[in-house]
């Protein structure tokens, strides 16, 4: 069984080396890929105000914040969900960032790149030309983000997951069987068969006569009520009666 979690944060602003905090932690878990249901979201309050510019991009204010619980109150429930698997994350090295800052602060060991899959990587190496932020990824893979109006943490994590599945190519998971995706391949199916039209001269038999031969001699080695002879036909039938 393999177990990834899917992972997004929001935070006061871009750089926890100058006093920026976490406020908000979103997880999804998949296993094989799929997501199971299992969530795990919380907001926090990060012990300082939320400048205007970041509530813009997130909607989160420091009044909001205020009575929710601290980082040290829910990083043991946090860790716990996570365990020791794999993180999904998109510009990984942002959110390890402030997850290993806080963490630090408490003492508690860092959080390693090495267990860690950046989806923005995979998106440059699959996509070079860009863009690759998520919203753009959603658009590029036909995902529904009409629901995020601001970021957050739950909600990106949601829309990662399914962006995470198309960027390895493997949206088999659920076999490809929307009702839309069968109308439109059977549809374009049904397209290139009309552009294509019937060969004008049919492909000559792979079967040659020496091959019809060999087999026909070996059937002849199992006896008069060999299986294989119902298959000749009427006149191959009547020269085995013969011979």
């Amino acid at each position: 069984m393999l177990r990834e979690i899917v992972l997004d944060t929001e935070t006061t602003g871009l750089d926890p080396r100058r006093g920026d905090r976490l406020i908000e932690i979103g997880c999804i878990e998949l296993v094989n890929r799929i997501p199971t249901g299992r969530e795990y979201h919380q907001f926090i309050n990060p012990e300082r105000n939320v400048p205007a510019e970041a509530e813009a991009v997130h909607g989160l204010s420091t009044a909001f914040l205020l009575d929710k619980p601290l980082f040290a109150a829910v990083a043991g429930e946090f860790l716990d969900f996570i365990a020791g698997d794999t993180l999904v994350i998109h510009n990984a090295v942002f959110d390890i960032g402030f997850l290993n800052a806080e963490l630090e602060r408490l003492g508690n060991p860092a959080l390693s790149m090495s267990r860690v899959v950046d989806t923005l990587q995979l998106a440059r190496r699959k996509h070079p030309a860009g863009p690759n932020t998520l919203d753009a990824l959603c658009k590029r893979y036909g995902i529904d983000n009409s629901k995020r109006i601001k970021h957050g943490a739950l909600m990106d994590s949601l829309l990662l997951a399914d962006v995470y599945v198309e960027l390895l190519g493997e949206r088999q998971g659920n076999l490809g069987l929307s009702t839309k995706s069968s109308k439109l391949r059977g549809r374009e199916t049904a397209e290139r068969a009309a552009v294509r039209g019937p060969r004008p001269v049919p492909l000559p038999p792979r079967i040659t006569d020496d091959i019809v031969a060999a087999h026909r001699a070996f059937v002849e080695t199992l006896g008069p009520k060999a299986l294989w002879k119902r298959f000749f036909a009427p006149s191959e039938g009547a020269e085995t009666r013969q011979s």
